[in-house]
């Protein structure tokens, strides 16, 4: 009977001592020591050590890693209810890391572990319920979820929770409370709350603007290395918005975000390149940097490369290539793009003439006021190119065209109002168009104007007038108004 208590004893001693060796060399970090005692004692049952070895195979640490004595062990703590090792078991079937990816599962662990408190847990599965991973999409259930984690300090949380007040995404919206979040996880150094909180001080959203706590709060984390942050604080310094301008930190800071990949950096960054703006001019690294943020589909790198591939603007000239980023440009919605790939549709340029993708290209473009594109298409509903003719559409996209103050359709508008095409005439109206166009020094519209004023045709005669229009269409070499100049004034 002594003898098997002692057995026993030894037995529990012996166990106690592992388990103080696990506990001991796991927390000083020394992995080689903790291994062989954390295995024996969680071969024994203890959910700790389980884990313990369970982290140990998956990061390699203490001994060789194995991801399936990894799956193993988190399991085995997992469903004794040790709330790490439940959140280690989700992110492997989350990810599919050395096992096969089941996101359902990867719910089932996240949640067992959230329930028990597990802030990281929490905030995973409040990212889960608001993109509908594994589960039904369902924000009320992501709101609930980043709060848990965002009150036990989680930074992560408390940034996404932020961003759902800040846009009133699945909960009323509310710019305090996101300003308190924001707040939260920028001072614990989290570098997108940061950024966040920054925007709402630069912006003055919900709270009042305060440009020199927002060039704080960019700084923080842009020196973390957020490239949005990094992005908005080259602005700052750029515009010298809070603080003292200096386009020098303003190329630093667009070169740190562009090299991350975000894209109006390195879309900024080529302007600077290719203007020599606080670096030398460099037409090699401005085209690289346009073809880098091309790639990622912004559209004005887009077209601007275009431009440059169209005028063979420092680099030769590839009507092709010019073709093929109008078009990328072009179909984000980049109204001069549209305007210049109808041009290339309607001249054939590079490729096939098509009047009818002209005129598409053209209404795109005319579609967003833009006025060069309007003139263009009033001329194919004027000569019925790539659509049917109608002069009265003609008419109406040579005003809007006009009106923005576009000589040569102030010009073809007034001519319409002098024949009565598309309108009704009207010579005063005519006048009148002939005048603006005539005073941006259109000669046709001079010497038009001008022979009006001669004759008193629709309009008071005025000879003094007259001579004047004809002497600006003469000196714009126009031949007609300086024979009518001379019979004048002989």
């Amino acid at each position: 009977m002594k003898k098997g208590l002692l057995v026993i004893l030894s037995l529990l001693f012996s166990f106690a001592g592992y388990a103080n060796q696990c506990s001991k060399y796991w927390h000083k970090e020394n992995y080689k020591k903790a291994f062989t005692p954390c295995k024996k004692v969680a071969e024994q049952g203890n959910a700790e050590a389980q884990y313990y070895l369970a982290y140990m195979y998956d990061e390699g640490y203490g001994t060789k890693q194995d991801k399936q004595k990894a799956f193993y062990w988190y399991t085995k703590a997992a469903e004794q209810g040790f709330a790490e090792a439940q959140h280690n078991l989700a992110y492997m079937y989350d990810e599919g890391d050395g096992i096969e990816q089941d996101k359902q599962k990867a719910i089932y662990w996240y949640t067992k572990a959230a329930e028990q408190g597990n802030s990281i847990a929490q905030n995973n599965l409040g990212i889960k319920n608001y993109f509908g991973e594994g589960t039904a999409q369902d924000k009320v259930k992501a709101v609930y979820w980043y709060t848990k984690s965002a009150e036990q300090g989680f930074a992560n949380a408390q940034n996404s929770l932020g961003i759902m007040y800040d846009n009133g995404d699945g909960i009323e919206q509310d710019k305090q409370k996101a300003f308190y979040w924001y707040t939260k996880s920028a001072e614990q150094g989290f570098a997108k709350g940061q950024h966040n909180l920054a925007v709402m001080y630069d912006e003055g959203d919900g709270i009042e603007q305060d440009k020199q706590k927002a060039f704080y709060w960019y700084t923080k984390s842009a020196e973390q290395g957020f490239a949005n942050a990094q992005y908005n604080l080259a602005i700052m310094y750029y515009k010298g918005a809070g603080i003292e301008q200096d386009k020098q930190k303003t190329f630093y800071w667009y070169t740190k975000s562009a090299e991350q990949g975000f894209a109006d950096a390195q879309h900024n960054l080529a302007v600077m390149y290719y203007l020599g703006e606080s670096t030398d001019l460099d037409n090699q690294k401005a085209f690289y940097w346009y073809t880098k943020a091309a790639e990622q589909g912004l559209a004005n790198a887009q077209y601007t490369l275009a431009i440059m591939y169209y005028e063979g603007t420092r680099i030769e000239q590839d009507n092709q290539k010019a073709f093929y980023w109008f078009t990328k440009s072009a179909e984000q919605g980049d109204a001069d793009a549209q305007y210049y790939l109808g041009n290339m549709y309607y001249n054939g340029e590079g490729i096939e003439l098509d009047k009818r993708k002209a005129f598409y290209w053209y209404t795109k473009a005319t579609e967003q006021g833009l006025a060069e594109a309007q003139y263009n298409l009033a001329i194919m509903y004027y000569l019925g190119e790539g659509t049917e003719l109608d002069n009265q559409k003609a008419f109406y996209w040579y005003t809007k065209s006009a009106e923005q103050g576009f000589a040569d359709a102030q010009y073809n508008l007034a001519f319409m109002y002098y024949e009565g095409e598309g309108t009704q005439r009207d010579k005063i109206k005519a006048a009148y168009w002939y005048t603006k166009a005539a005073e941006q020094g259109d000669a046709q519209a001079q010497y038009r104007l001008a022979v009006m004023h001669d004759k008193g045709d629709g309009i008071e005669q005025n000879r003094s007038l007259a001579k004047k229009y004809y002497q600006q269409a003469c000196d714009g070499d126009y031949q007609k108004a300086c024979s009518k100049l001379k019979q004048l004034t002989e």
